[in-house]
């Protein structure tokens, strides 16, 4: 089973979503944006970007 995406409108009347592993638990949460459709394409650019990701680590 893939993977998801929650979309769902904030107490303050911001456009949200979380991408969701198979399991059901949250692995990436959105900004709030301000219409639906801004939503929609940061899924898109998470959905696009994410495959050519890169790691990068961080030590403190």
């Amino acid at each position: 089973m893939a993977g998801s995406f929650e979309l769902w409108v904030d107490k303050g009347g911001d456009w949200r979503f979380n991408l969701k592993a198979s399991n059901g638990q949250v692995i990436a949460s959105s900004q709030g944006y301000t219409s639906r459709v801004s939503a929609l394409k940061g899924i898109d650019s998470v959905r696009r970007n994410a495959p050519d990701a890169t790691l990068v680590e961080i030590e403190k």
